[in-house]
């Protein structure tokens, strides 16, 4: 008897138990930095209110055509000015998707860039000499000089969410005309932030009632660790891929142990979940490979299924902080002795149960890419407390003590640096992400570890929220001290839905997600060669740098999540390589012939 694969069933509902401490709270989808993440990204906004381009396709990093909302871009012969036409989408309320509304959001954006989390400082709109709409379909774009294509693709026009022209007012019953006069565009962005920081009226706004996305908001009561976020089809949407199910439902997760708790009653309990994430600590064996996995302790009722993603893990080192500390961190012995201080393989072995693997610099070693340096194909500081004490002893610190002593002071060699007083020790405060059994072992170690080198380093467990709200860009003044030191929210950065790995993001100067301020003229200028070049060694040349500059931590890198999917609901492999998902997608199988 021939078996035939089962039919999708419409209907049914699937409840997605968010990561601990991460849970969708930002629903404009022109997202600050400091809310510029998978949870509020990835997993909510881009279900509702689709971007013009959409990134990942069949598990691969390339463009998506057949569910973008626009064709690819046509290039003129100078290779500066791109030509977009939009696909003839609709919005729920019978608007059309088109180049008004592209143009919207390009106003806000010019007017606001600075609460752009996408936005660095020198690129787009930046690097624009023009752009306009140049029929109800088709939008331009002058660029000031020839970029790659490959990464404006990736990297620029990925920042575009197309608007309705419902959302351009300036007060519930005081429309305004922000589509076509930029200067009323503050006044719209300050409209709709307002409703975004309504979080109770989500559900009931007029504002975000209007989508072009497979699904729309139904209700929102999440506060804090309770409540949920559900997500019903909209029946207007104009993709092929419409719905299968009748909801997909949010709920958040206060720890891993709670993550685990719900798993453990199984997909059909009361308050059960039909795709959660599996803790590390709970792995009961290890995997030989972290593409695939190893046995699950959840086989009974769920398929583990690793979400590797394009993305590196680190954290930041506050280079602003207005202390000798910040001082200290300008210093790249320093730094290096401080990677040296981190046991990547030890976490991987240990704590990762062979899921990890090593992150060597800016550009992920997995998935294998050609755009990875062969340098970067080992790690360049690897863990070595001898090696962390002796670059501090050569810099001027006595390290006979912890924490160690500086007794050289001075710009000259073998002394510990500009403005880093004798006497001063090795002290500092690393806050990381709550709830993260796993994070805290490995801080914990890392802590003990550079102990051993001289460096002392003081652990304060904090809320994930809180914490990415608090340890990111400032700049010191009255209202910002900016005086965290080290801070781990358990992350790094995602390359998605940009796939180009530039930098001009993270390590730019100025820009608003390069959350240490970090900054240097030669990381600028190898990053500026990077997006206009499509040559594999300028992008090499940049990564090797940068890696040996040590901007952040490295952390050893380990799948995204370890997907825990309820058997019987279909659709949800092939991972997103950017992190995006599709529960338009998922669906229940008829039962099998």
């Amino acid at each position: 008897m021939t078996r035939t694969q089962p039919a999708p069933r419409r209907g049914g509902s699937v409840t997605w138990a968010c990561t601990s401490g991460f849970s969708p709270v930002f629903i404009f989808p022109f997202t600050p930095g400091d809310y510029y993440g998978v949870a509020n990204l990835h997993e909510f906004q881009t279900l509702m209110y689709r971007p013009l381009y959409w990134y990942g396709s069949g598990g691969q990093p390339t463009v998506d055509y057949e569910r973008s909302l626009a064709e690819p871009p046509v290039w003129d012969a100078d290779g500066r000015t791109a030509t977009i036409t939009l696909k003839p989408y609709k919005w729920s309320n019978g608007e059309t998707v088109n180049a008004d509304g592209v143009m919207l959001w390009m106003h806000l954006l010019e007017a606001e860039k600075e609460r752009f989390g996408g936005y660095t400082p020198g690129f787009f709109p930046d690097n624009l000499v023009s752009y306009g709409k140049v029929a109800e379909d088709k939008v331009s774009f002058t660029f000031d000089d020839a970029y790659s294509h490959n990464w404006v693709l990736m990297n620029q026009f990925s920042t575009i969410t197309p608007l309705p022209k419902a959302w351009d007012r300036t007060a519930d019953d005081v429309p305004a005309d922000a589509t076509h006069d930029p200067a009323q565009a503050s006044a719209v962005y300050a409209y709709l932030r307002a409703r975004n920081d309504d979080r109770e009226g989500w559900d009931t706004s007029p504002v975000w009632s209007v989508v072009n996305g497979p699904w729309k908001l139904d209700r929102y009561t999440i506060d804090g660790v309770s409540g949920e976020c559900v997500l019903v089809p909209n029946e207007s949407y104009s993709g092929a891929d419409k719905p299968y199910l009748d909801e997909f439902r949010l709920i958040p997760t206060g720890s891993d142990g709670d993550q685990y708790e719900r798993l453990l009653k199984g997909p059909d309990a009361p308050d059960g979940v039909q795709i959660g994430f599996l803790p590390f600590d709970e792995i009961t064996e290890p995997a030989e490979d972290p593409l695939t996995g190893g046995p699950n302790p959840l086989g009974e009722h769920y398929d583990l299924l690793p979400q590797l993603t394009y993305k590196i893990h680190y954290f930041p080192i506050n280079f602003n902080n207005p202390t000798v500390k910040g001082r200290i961190f300008k210093e790249l012995y320093f730094r290096q002795a401080l990677q040296s201080c981190l046991d990547s393989n030890g976490a991987i072995r240990d704590v990762y149960k062979g899921y990890g693997y090593p992150t060597t610099g800016p550009v992920p070693s997995l998935p294998d890419s050609p755009l990875l340096s062969p340098a970067r194909r080992h790690d360049p500081h690897p863990f070595d407390v001898d090696r962390a004490r002796a670059l501090l002893e050569a810099n001027g610190w006595d390290t006979s003590t912890t924490p160690a002593l500086c007794v050289r002071e001075g710009t000259g060699p073998g002394e510990a640096g500009e403005g880093i007083p004798a006497g001063t020790p090795l002290r500092f405060s690393m806050r990381y992400a709550q709830g993260h059994e796993t994070l805290t072992e490995v801080m914990r170690k890392f802590a003990a570890d550079a102990a051993r080198a001289g460096i002392e380093i003081e652990l304060t467990e904090v809320e994930a929220s809180v914490l990415v709200l608090e340890d990111t860009t400032c700049t010191p003044g009255p209202d910002s001290p900016c005086l965290w030191e080290f801070s781990d929210w358990n992350g790094g950065w995602g390359y998605g839905p940009g796939f180009y790995p530039t930098g001009e993001a993270l390590y730019s100067t100025g820009s608003s997600v390069n959350f240490g301020s970090y900054s240097d003229p030669v990381a600028d200028a190898l990053i500026a060669r990077t997006v206009k070049s499509d040559d594999p060694a300028d992008l090499h040349a940049y990564q090797d740098y940068i890696a040996e500059q040590v901007p952040v931590i490295w952390m050893p890198n380990f799948p995204f999540r370890l997907l825990e999917v309820a058997k019987g609901l279909r659709g949800v492999a092939p991972v997103n390589p950017f992190g995006l998902i599709s529960p338009e997608d998922w669906y229940y199988a008829e039962q099998e012939l």
